[in-house]
């Protein structure tokens, strides 16, 4: 790690564009035979139909997507193009092509609401929208209301009134095109941010923050790949984490981005698929990894794959102790956000602690900090912060688009504030306390709500908790746990049940952080990307 962080040096050249390069790059890679056989681009959906691309394969297909935006929609550099689709082959088309176009991506899920488009259209003043036909309706419904809004692409076999269709486009365009010259700097891609605590926001990427970014951080030592790995990171196509793995990590290294179209998550497929294909690298969330050692893992074998990572949330330890004791691997867990790359992270050859989220990316001097913006000893619980006077780092968001005000509140004193609690032990590692308005504050005691998580979920009747404060005439605030049990335990007598799992607390962690309530629930609120929503849960304790 500490030779990592000493060879880091970085550079921003002024002009960047990812396509040309690097994809383009690994297209002469290629041809001059100096790369593995493996594809760009690996696709099957589960029924039997693969699709598997050569870097030069990506490269022609891209810029007959990029003719399409520039010609049959007559898109100019700058202009914003929303990208709905599932983990489909046309998806990562779409992403290269508007780096060749310079035009600006904003990917969204496909379980957006009607209500979300309109929001995402209306604040974004997207001028374009590719999507299928799956959320078509959707974006017809409120498509109207959306002044600024000009073409509508749809990905699908049939034609829709009012919408061009993508394929027929595709098949017509021709192959040759001049990828626009992009500074490091121009806004590359604008991310919705999940809205676990409020609506989401638009966070702008330039050309370099990912291109570059993500090069040493995400990469090399976290995800520790090389142009001979098979890479699969399950990650919804509507989030910041699909470009983080899906594209830049990846395809910087010149790494195979393996894809499962799976319109629904389900772990047997993904364990068929880790059994069967010759899988290497691989990502999910913790909630992923959490359903994942509710199965028996020992029926599967696992031949080819080396090396895990997770991020997203925190990694309970204990979930991280069961996948390790069924596969043999260890989980590298990383703490990155929409506005950032990869903050922290387990790097390769370093000593793990479960459920610590490891060291400071090379790229990024991190602190905890108190609310004068004083840094903090090690011990001390504070906001985990990022160093950005006097010289800003080069791999953060440029800003909350056509938002000064909220991109102003993000900075304290000489540093950008994440909005996450944490502590720093005294070996330099990070753990995350939660959320900065997570946190619980009973009697006096600070109890951030992931270590009580952690500790419910270390019990064998529990699937996973979210833990929130709830409104005490005593102690001002009590914390409260929402408890998904397995299902050998639904049916056990809930007072027993409640008792028997405030007692392993108490055991397991600092007796006062046990929570005093608790609810049983068939499930979790979560945003779209599956990130617990404890700000509704707490809300509706403190609407009693």
């Amino acid at each position: 790690y500490e030779a990592i962080k000493q060879q880091y040096s970085p550079e921003v050249p002024e002009y960047f564009n990812f396509a040309r390069d690097v994809l383009d790059r690994w297209t002469e890679v290629e041809k001059e035979g100096k790369k593995s056989k493996n594809p760009a681009l690996w696709w099957v959906d589960g029924a039997g139909e693969e699709v598997k691309w050569s870097f030069k394969e990506l490269g022609v297909l891209s810029r007959k997507v990029a003719n399409v935006l520039s010609d049959a929609c007559g898109l100019q550099q700058g202009d914003r193009v929303i990208l709905i689709l599932p983990r489909i082959p046309e998806w990562w088309l779409v992403n290269v092509a508007c780096m060749r176009t310079g035009t600006v991506l904003i990917p969204g899920t496909q379980q957006l609401t009607a209500k979300d488009i309109l929001h995402r259209l209306q604040k974004s003043k997207a001028k374009c929208i590719i999507t299928d036909d799956s959320v078509a309706l959707a974006v017809d419904l409120v498509g109207a209301e959306c002044q600024s809004l000009k073409f509508k692409l749809l990905v699908s076999e049939g034609h829709r009134e009012g919408w061009l269709n993508f394929k027929d486009l595709l098949k017509n365009a021709p192959s040759d095109h001049h990828c626009v010259s992009t500074k490091s700097q121009d806004p590359m891609a604008i991310y919705f941010t999940s809205g676990t605590t409020g609506s989401p926001k638009m966070a702008e990427h330039s050309h370099s923050s990912y291109g570059i970014g993500l090069t040493v951080s995400g990469s090399r030592y976290w995800l520790d790949l090389t142009s001979s790995d098979i890479f699969w990171n399950t990650s919804d196509t509507g989030w910041a984490k699909s470009a983080w793995s899906s594209i830049f990590s990846a395809w910087i290294q010149g790494a195979c981005v393996f894809v499962h179209k799976m319109p629904h998550f389900d772990p047997r497929i993904v364990f068929e698929s880790l059994s069967r294909f010759p899988i290497t690298v691989f990502c999910s969330p913790p909630t992923a990894y959490r359903m994942f050692v509710q199965h028996k893992l020992s029926s599967y074998t696992f031949k080819s794959l080396r090396h895990c990572v997770s991020a997203g949330e925190p990694i309970n330890p204990d979930v991280m102790g069961e996948w390790k004791a069924q596969t043999g691997l260890d989980i590298h867990e990383g703490y990155g956000q929409t506005e950032t790359v990869l903050i922290c992270g387990n790097f390769k050859g370093m000593k793990i602690k479960p459920g610590s989220m490891g060291k400071p990316s090379p790229g990024y001097d991190v602190k905890i900090i108190d609310e004068n913006s004083n840094i903090l000893p090690p011990g001390k619980e504070g906001d985990i912060a990022i160093r950005v006077k006097p010289k800003q780092p080069l791999f953060l968001f440029t800003c909350y688009a056509d938002d000064p005000e909220k991109t102003e509140a993000t900075i304290r004193g000489d540093f950008y504030v994440t909005g996450d609690r944490g502590i720093m032990d005294e070996d330099g590692y990070f753990w995350f306390v939660g959320r900065a308005d997570d946190v619980i504050n009973s009697a006096g005691y600070r109890i951030g709500p992931f270590e009580v998580e952690s500790a419910l979920v270390e019990h064998p009747a529990v699937v996973e908790s979210a833990v929130v404060s709830s409104p005490d005439p005593i102690r001002g605030e009590v914390v409260k746990a929402f408890v998904v049990l397995t299902s050998d335990y639904v049916s056990h007598d809930p007072e027993k049940m409640m008792k028997e799992l405030q007692d392993h607390v108490k055991k397991v962690t600092a007796p006062y952080k046990y929570p005093r309530k608790m609810e049983f629930v068939e499930q979790l609120p979560k945003t779209i990307s599956g990130k617990i929503r404890r700000n509704e849960l707490r809300q509706k304790e403190w609407r009693k």
